[in-house]
């Protein structure tokens, strides 16, 4: 276990980085370590935490604005939007039971990591709703980017680029983001007895309709018998699950009206607000895959028509997964080893994706890549980036590439 140091506030992070650079000495950066099974592990003697830079700084309900320390759980942010019926548009998942870790999910680590969940495929990813941000780079110098307004075009927008570092860049302390009234209702519509193709193209149908899905996922009937809101909605092979969120009389005629549309793949089970809200949870963190302690997991990033081609891949390895997304989202669990490893991502390249090894034992994480390699003139430009952030190269080092 390595020393941590969880500064109160972003003077001492900058002290802490910047002694660091002088030293040369690498730093494993954390919130609270919810993510740490993600990716490559970090060889560092220290680690550096914004646990302690916790706290909503701004939440303006008329301006649909929040800003919190990157060190705030998720739950405090969500509660405290909750209370002004506004919700985190990402829908960021909690994966602390597939990653098996137990310490809540913080803004930062959320943001850093750039994950999103459902409601991703209508309404954005994590990091399009980043306003601004307060961070500190590799020199211990604070650096600002964005502001506390929804029109803001002062400097260059980082926001992005620091968005999915991985901390490899710079260390958040301040995140602001723009957020939206939560939806009153939520309904969901079940298609039962599809095979992976024709439910992609059921919920590619779904995505198609002018009824503003907001969440469309196929389970296979594996992953979908253990789901307490689909008892008795599936049969085999699966089910695709379109979803509507808004107000409650509009929710009850769209998901009427998509059923309609709908009609050609079969009767539409509808399944109304509490249960709905249950089963878009589990998707969001998840829960359907029942990857087993043992297994390693994969997320691949896919066009919609190419996610049953890397199932497929996944299936021959007696692997589970699932799809989000309409298909375009392919989750993996399968045997932790070098041949399934293969398997899948050469699956995912040949169906023109991308992938992460999300979870994995150590020594499969050191030893093989966890994010597709990079064209060397890609690769040329990711290190003149972490150069001009991080000149000595001390902010999680190796997280997402050898060597970077």
């Amino acid at each position: 276990m390595t020393d941590i140091e969880a500064p109160p506030d972003e003077a001492g992070v900058a002290a802490a980085i910047a002694a660091a650079a002088v030293a040369r000495e690498p730093l494993s950066i954390i919130g609270n370590a919810s993510k740490a099974p993600m990716l490559r592990p970090v060889q560092a003697a220290r680690t550096l935490s914004t646990r302690e830079l916790a706290g909503i700084t701004l939440h303006s309900p008329a301006e649909l604005v929040l800003a919190a320390g990157a060190g705030t759980p998720l739950a405090v942010i969500e509660q405290a939007l909750a209370g002004q019926g506004q919700h985190l548009i990402a829908e960021p998942p909690d994966l602390r039971a597939l990653l098996g870790t137990a310490a809540p999910p913080t803004l930062g680590g959320t943001v850093g990591t750039n994950l999103s969940g459902p409601r991703r495929i209508a309404q954005g990813a994590m990091r399009d709703h980043v306003l601004g941000l307060r961070a500190v780079n590799g020199e211990g110098i604070p650096i600002r980017s964005g502001g506390r307004v929804l029109k803001n075009v002062t400097g260059l927008d980082l926001c992005k680029l620091i968005a999915g570092s991985h901390g490899t860049l710079a260390v958040m302390t301040e995140i602001t983001l723009k957020v939206l009234p939560a939806p009153e209702r939520t309904g969901t519509l079940a298609l039962s007895a599809l095979d992976a193709a024709t439910g992609v193209a059921a919920l590619a149908a779904a995505l198609g309709s002018p009824y503003a899905v907001s969440g469309a996922a196929y389970l296979p009937e594996q992953a979908a018998v253990a789901l307490p809101a689909l008892a008795g909605l599936v049969a085999s092979p699966g089910v695709a699950l379109a979803r509507i969120e808004d107000f409650a009389p509009s929710v009850a005629y769209r998901t009427e009206r998509l059923a309609a549309e709908l009609a050609r793949f079969g009767t539409a089970q509808r399944i109304e607000d509490r249960e709905s809200r249950t089963l878009w949870q589990a998707i969001r963190d998840a829960v359907p895959l029942g990857a087993r302690p043992e297994d390693a997991v994969w997320r691949v990033s896919v066009r919609p028509s190419g996610g049953p081609r890397v199932a497929a891949a996944a299936a021959a390895l007696d692997g589970r997964w699932f799809f989000d997304w309409g298909g375009g989202l392919v989750w993996i669990a399968a045997r932790a080893d070098a041949a399934a490893h293969r398997a899948i991502t050469e699956a995912a390249g040949a169906a023109g994706g991308v992938w992460m090894l999300l979870r994995a034992p150590d020594a499969l994480r050191t030893a093989l890549p966890v994010l597709p390699p990079v064209p060397p003139v890609l690769g040329r430009l990711t290190r003149r980036v972490k150069a001009a952030f991080d000149p000595a190269g001390i902010l999680n080092p190796g997280r997402m590439y050898a060597g970077i």
